[in-house]
């Protein structure tokens, strides 16, 4: 919320709505390292939905593969955090934000990784909205084929896309029977519960010879009462009077996540 309130621009719902699972994987599950962000056997993300920027900046700093003062730069001149991801940051494997990509992408490296000597998984996370995109599909059928076991996609299923509502806007229901069909093992969860999503993740893979997905259902928007489930924050910035609502509801909340430790 405070780097996009200064910079004056940035995917705020999206955002918000994806950033608990970004927060898990790159704390307690994926193998990165900060220290060594070009380790050969590292996990690799893929954020395909890369117009939601704000919360991976968000999260790589919190790892620390970039510093609190580099987060403070987002959006200004010269500094390497974009208003999408690019290899000029440590810890972004790919140059995202053309949608639909993210995953043609995964499958090569996932394959990659199945035809070396190398084992390390493959995460793709990727907008429900963004299911529009029919090379997504394409790409999952591909994964099926090649039975990689070491790909995880994950879907931000938000219900909600700049247009409006995603079954209004491109109908993409059934999610799970399309993946499905295309040789992938799927898995539901709430993608705003921690322990839901450890423990999807722990059970990775699915079904030996099957790429997995998890089905993550969010709140666009989640933890900001007046930016939830509001289709018109995709892309919108708080004012000062604003950002200090939400300050006071996310410090209220993490005062209640806090006392329930």
């Amino acid at each position: 919320m405070e780097i996009i309130y200064h910079a004056g621009g940035g995917h705020t719902g999206g955002s918000l709505s994806s950033a608990d699972i970004q927060m898990v994987l790159y704390h307690l599950v994926m193998n990165v390292d900060p220290k060594n962000p070009s380790n050969p056997d590292r996990d690799r993300f893929i954020l395909s939905k890369g117009h939601s920027v704000e919360s991976l900046y968000a999260v790589l700093a919190s790892c620390g593969f970039i510093s609190d003062e580099v987060l403070e730069t987002y959006g200004q001149f010269n500094s390497i955090l974009a208003g999408h991801p690019t290899k000029k940051v440590p810890g972004v494997e790919l140059n995202s934000g053309a949608l639909g990509h993210g995953l043609s992408v995964g499958v090569g490296m996932a394959l990659a990784a199945k035809r070396s000597s190398y084992n390390f998984k493959v995460y793709v996370l990727m907008g429900d909205g963004e299911h529009g995109e029919g090379s997504i599909m394409e790409a999952a059928a591909a994964a099926g084929h090649y039975q990689l076991d070491n790909l995880i996609a994950i879907i931000d299923r938000n219900q909600l896309q700049i247009s409006g509502p995603t079954e209004e806007v491109c109908k993409i229901d059934d999610l799970a029977a399309k993946y499905n069909a295309c040789g992938w093992s799927v898995a539901e969860c709430d993608g705003h519960s921690i322990p839901e999503l450890r423990k999807q993740f722990s059970s990775i893979p699915f079904q030996k010879n099957k790429p997995s997905l998890i089905i993550a259902h969010t709140i666009k928007g989640k933890g900001v009462s007046f930016i939830e489930n509001k289709a018109n924050w995709h892309h919108k910035v708080p004012t000062e009077e604003q950002l200090k609502m939400a300050y006071d509801e996310l410090d209220k909340k993490m005062e209640e996540l806090n006392h329930e430790r």
